[in-house]
């Protein structure tokens, strides 16, 4: 079955405005047009992203959608997938963001708009504990790409995280996985996008 719906969910701080994200959507707009692509602004509450998505999605086909995301977009991902047994691709996925995120509890600004704030809530990180998939079996099948140099998050926890899924460890590198647009190639034949 071919992927004709691509869910792309960017990560803390982050936004549909991301490098990767308007890499991933340039791709899809012009090597696959007949894909629909969807990238939404995710608030700071994981629950109401969540619920954001699962309304996005609702009229969405199983059968034939994916979710691709990066860093808390990756932890979101597992989610989604898990919920529409869809495949995912995971990019320096958080693997444990009630712990990696409890020390951001406040005020920030965003990265492609640091003007905008965003309050990070200290309830979030229940929600986020709510969300966790860890110790569920893949409901499909999993691509991981995680940098070693990942200045963050730990890549041996990621790969860990992930045993079943098909890894692409990248020497060196860094979270916001500035090589990204080299492995658009490979997300697309994984994701087998119409």
């Amino acid at each position: 079955m071919r992927t004709t719906h691509l869910l792309y969910l960017h990560g803390f701080r982050s936004s549909p405005a991301s490098v990767k994200a308007r890499q991933m959507a340039a791709h899809v707009a012009q090597q696959h047009p007949a894909v629909s692509f969807w990238c939404p602004q995710l608030p700071p509450s994981p629950r109401a992203a969540m619920q954001a998505v699962a309304q996005g999605i609702a009229g969405w086909p199983r059968a034939s959608m994916a979710v691709l995301g990066s860093s808390l977009g990756g932890f979101y991902a597992s989610w989604v997938a898990q919920r529409m047994g869809c495949p995912s691709v995971l990019l320096n996925p958080a693997v444990d963001p009630a712990r990696s995120l409890e020390r951001y509890i406040g005020e920030h600004g965003t990265w492609q708009n640091p003007g905008e704030r965003i309050y990070f809530l200290p309830e979030y990180i229940g929600e986020l504990q709510a969300l966790d998939t860890r110790g569920l079996p893949a409901a499909a099948p999993e691509l991981l790409i995680v940098a070693k140099g990942d200045e963050l998050l730990d890549w041996h926890e990621m790969v860990r995280r992930y045993p079943g899924a098909r890894h692409i460890v990248q020497e060196g590198g860094e979270h916001a996985l500035s090589s990204f647009a080299a492995y658009i190639p490979e997300i697309a034949r994984f994701l087998r996008l119409a």
